[in-house]
């Protein structure tokens, strides 16, 4: 015991003690694959969260794209903001709901490691590059990441991860991306997820919808008066117009700060709902401990009606209105290129690898080597490598 300090069986104990019965327990998990000592300090879900902040992969995030290329402008979300945005909502809904906190956080820490560059466009044309070669998804490929491409320990590959976080990445999955990798064999597909994975899974869409809004507005891609299509519109603008007014707001308040007004509006909103409606639904299904989340054969958290119909229109209204806009399209087609080429040429030649991935792909086989190479790349290495392959007269 260190004196003045909470150790990690009084942190256990603080869990036992505040956490509902329905919530995963530090002290309950079933372990890591590599068995390792517990730390004195930390608990295992604290610890995962640790292992995943100080990972190549989680630091990568920093330049890969989540809608608008990392370059077009300084405030436009990548990867790493995106994750660090999701984290604070289920954080926020995990503790609402007097669920582990810090498992919550971890596995939405980890939940986009995966991605390649260039964002969706990215995945889709390693998942086309890879169809007859074990497929490419994002969350397989962050399973991958945290047990095999991470290399931080001497005694084992990965990051060794904790059974519970490295589950509810797996209960994201694309299954037949996981199948191909052996992980059926691992978890029970028959058990239903974690609630704290569940958690995560929907902070988070919640924050997506809303911070792609926020930088389409920001990019000029859209105003706030093509928002008006939006049923909710009324109700969301009224809302800022009421906070405007509490806080004694000039009237030609900059459209900027009424922008950040509806975004955290619209967020919170849906925050709400899905902490209410998921106490609702525990309530109806009566969630009396861990057991019954494993038995329920049909989602425990979730929004209710009215806000997940909110939540389909406003991502159809940004998949007509953003994601299709020419801008965006433009680096789509640019980025499965870039991909698409670097892929191609790595196969043709894997000499032209570092020779860390050449013994890689000599352990698992050609493509899935390179596409590991490649799907680890933030969009501007991946730019600096296929100048490197293909500009004349690159400087080495």
């Amino acid at each position: 015991m260190i004196p003045g300090v909470l150790t990690r069986p009084e942190l256990e104990a603080r869990e036992a003690e505040r956490l509902a019965p329905y919530a995963m327990l530090s002290s309950q998990s079933a372990g890591r694959r590599h068995p390792t000592p517990e730390h004195e300090l930390w608990t295992a879900y604290q610890r995962d969260r640790r292992r995943i902040v100080n990972s190549r992969a989680f630091r990568r995030l920093q330049y890969k794209t989540q809608v608008f290329v990392n370059h077009e402008g300084d405030y436009y979300r990548t990867r790493l903001t995106h994750t660090i945005e999701a984290a604070q909502i289920a954080r926020t809904v995990a503790q609402a709901l007097r669920l582990n906190e810090d498992l919550t956080e971890a596995i939405t820490l980890a939940h986009d490691i995966g991605h390649p560059p260039f964002g969706h466009a990215g995945e889709r044309a390693l998942a086309a590059l890879m169809c007859e070669h074990g497929g490419f998804e994002h969350n397989a490929q962050a399973l991958r990441l945290v047990d095999l491409l991470e290399r931080r320990y001497s005694a084992h590959r990965g990051l060794n991860l904790s059974f519970e976080v490295r589950e509810g990445l797996w209960k994201r999955r694309d299954s037949e991306a996981c199948r191909t990798f052996g992980y059926d064999a691992e978890f029970d597909a028959s058990r239903g997820p974690l609630l704290e994975a569940q958690v995560s899974d929907w902070s988070d869409g919640i924050a997506y919808d809303h911070h792609d809004l926020d930088d389409a507005l920001k990019a000029g891609i859209l105003r706030l008066g093509d928002l008006r299509s939006l049923s909710f519109w009324d109700e969301a603008w009224e809302a800022v117009e009421r906070a405007e007014a509490r806080a004694g707001a000039d009237a030609d308040t900059a459209e900027r700060v009424r922008r950040q007004e509806l975004i955290r509006h619209l967020v919170g909103a849906q925050v709400r709902d899905l902490v209410d409606t998921t106490r609702q639904r525990l309530a109806e299904h009566g969630i009396q401990g861990l057991a019954d989340v494993r038995a329920a054969r049909e989602p425990l958290v979730g929004l209710s009606e009215k806000a997940l119909r909110r939540k389909r229109e406003l991502q159809r209204f940004l998949d007509e209105r953003v994601y299709q806009h020419y801008r965006v399209k433009r680096q789509v087609l640019k980025g499965r290129r870039f991909l698409s080429d670097l892929f191609a040429e790595f196969c043709r030649h894997p000499n032209l690898l570092p020779e860390e991935y050449q013994e890689w792909v000599e352990r698992e086989g050609l493509e899935r080597g390179v596409c590991d190479y490649i799907a680890g790349m933030t969009d501007r290495y991946a730019q600096r490598e296929h100048r490197k392959l293909f500009a004349v007269f690159e400087p080495m």
